[in-house]
């Protein structure tokens, strides 16, 4: 049981990584708002890659343009090793650069002066990382098809995009919007984030030119390069006609329009919980990858082998999981929780992967109704380890427990049933969605959000379930007519409600840490806790 939960939470996403106790400069340097990040606003960025795929190597240049919010004159960049810095300019004039590890400090000769708009060029080269196992170990995946042609990808969730292209890698600050523009061999095809404006070209290569109007999140951006072929839909939505793109490798092309019939599917169930999709003007692609799936925004990277359930496993054992295709929703489902919403620090992942988990359950809950619905969120408990908090350490880089997934969903299902009222419900998923649109976030404001838009105090809920491993256990006895009860492995003040049924009558009770009693009027034969409740019970 154990090596399945493992293979399930690996399969899900990024996996749970071992909490750090001591930290790095490095970690530092990546994980917070340093002086050198913290006076200027990006706008946009215009990135620029020649992809080699036969050597590994990629070379290119990025425009980075931004706000000056205070008077500084040194600016942070981010690119990892083995990558190189090979030139930064401004209005032509070359500056100096000292870098620490993988940040790279910029003196600017040009006053900088509050309120200006100002650009630097910062020019690249190298052979970069090479993903161990994409994309829970990204950079860049250098695959062949079957016909022998380059696969070729890239992903970097945590990691960081500086490993692949310089940029501010902090995801406090999205860029307005950017243009990609991605050079690759003469027989293979670009599909990034965005909309594709045009192809140039060249004596021995082809540059696909693409366009992102939306504030993009800086990992959510993505290089995919193949032998694809490609074909497409419009979408009749929430915010009018949506196109929806679809790259696939040319030898997929029948199994992929089959299995991609579940996209309108997915778009059509997730605009009714959560609202229009964020990026109408970017469009929406699926795009085939070697590797098992990634959120990259209006770019959703696909490798689930055309299956339903994770590369045909249900991850919920109950066989609703296999009534969909697992990454197709999840990663689609990240749209609006992760490059819609997005944390300011990795360390509220969960704000991702809580309610993207959970999107799994709301289409499953509109294709196949509430009962299905409840039995797959309650089924992927199977997944969940308890070992740390869901939260992580903040300004280092540095996640929680894997218990995002699946502890992050039933936790939203809990909340469900407290707001017992579906109809608020959904709109209280919609209202996140229309509050934080195209926003950074903290899990502060996502808490106090939901407590205010619910009328019920969350505060101590959202303690217990994000910030300790310890699963709340209801203990109760039973004399004659007399039913008593109290939680115990609760942090302070936790009293959330529990439904009961009792001699098969639904009751509510409402347990402490202290003892409580309630009376029926006749001998208690039968006592359920309702399942949709994620706490443990056990009678004295």
């Amino acid at each position: 049981m154990k090596k399945i939960t493992t293979t399930l939470l690996l399969a899900i996403g990024l996996s749970s990584f071992a909490q750090q106790k001591n930290y790095t400069e490095q970690d530092s340097l990546r994980g917070s708002i340093t002086t050198e990040r913290s006076w200027w606003d990006l706008n946009f960025y215009n990135l620029s890659v020649e992809v080699k795929p036969d050597e590994k190597y990629i070379s290119g240049s990025i425009i980075i343009r931004y706000t000056v919010l205070e008077e500084q004159q040194r600016l942070q960049v981010d690119l990892q090793t083995p990558l190189i810095i090979e030139k930064i300019t401004q209005e032509g004039e070359d500056l100096k650069w000292e870098s620490n590890g993988n940040a790279h400090f910029v003196t600017l000769k040009k006053p900088q002066r509050k309120g200006d708009v100002n650009e630097i060029k910062v020019y690249y080269s190298g052979h970069p990382k090479e993903a161990v196992r994409a994309p829970w170990d990204g950079g860049f995946s250098w695959k062949r098809d079957n016909n022998g042609k380059h696969f070729v990808a890239t992903s970097c969730q945590g990691l960081g995009a500086s490993v692949w292209w310089p940029n501010k890698d902090h995801m406090y600050d999205e860029v307005d919007s950017m243009a990609i523009n991605i050079t690759t061999p003469k027989d293979l095809m670009d599909v990034s984030n965005g909309r594709l404006l045009k192809v140039v070209e060249n004596k021995n290569s082809n540059t696909y030119h693409w366009y992102v109007s939306n504030p993009i999140n800086n990992y959510g951006v993505n290089i995919n390069i193949g032998d694809y072929v490609h074909f497409g839909e419009f979408y009749n939505g929430e915010k009018g006609k949506l196109a929806m793109d679809y790259y696939v490798l040319r030898d997929n092309e029948e199994k992929a329009k089959e299995q991609f019939k579940q996209a309108p599917m997915m778009m059509e169930a997730l605009e009714h919980w959560f609202g229009p999709y964020p990026f109408y003007e970017d469009g929406y692609k699926l795009v085939e990858v070697p590797y098992p799936g990634m959120e990259h925004q209006s770019s959703v990277t696909y490798g689930n082998q055309f299956k339903n359930g994770y590369l045909g496993r249900d991850v919920s054992k109950t066989g609703w999981g296999l009534k969909f295709d697992f990454i197709l929703i999840h990663e689609s489902g990240h749209e609006w929780f992760a490059n819609n919403i997005t944390y300011k620090d990795i360390a509220d992942m969960w704000v991702h992967e809580g309610f993207t988990a959970y999107s799994e359950n709301l289409y499953v809950d509109y294709h196949f109704g509430k009962e299905a619905a409840s039995e797959y969120v309650i089924g992927t408990r199977g997944n969940i380890q308890n070992d740390k908090p869901i939260i992580g350490t903040y300004n280092v880089n540095q996640r929680g427990s894997g218990d995002m997934y699946s502890k992050g969903a039933n936790m939203l299902h809990t909340i469900r049933q407290l707001v017992d009222d579906d109809e608020k419900w959904r709109t209280i998923l919609r209202g996140l969605n229309r509050e934080f649109y195209h926003q950074t976030v903290t899990t502060k404001q996502i808490e106090e959000y939901i407590s205010n838009t619910s009328g019920i105090d969350l505060t101590q809920f959202f303690d217990q379930y994000l910030r300790n491993a310890k699963i709340p256990m209801l203990e109760y006895q039973v004399n004659g007519k007399q039913l008593r009860f109290r939680y115990t492995n609760i942090v302070n003040g936790f009293d959330m409600p529990l439904k009961l049924s009792i001699n098969g009558t639904e009751e509510w009770v409402y347990p402490t840490s202290d003892w409580k009693s309630k009376s029926f009027k006749k001998d208690i034969q039968l006592v359920n806790v309702d399942k949709n409740f994620y706490v443990e019970y056990k009678k004295i």
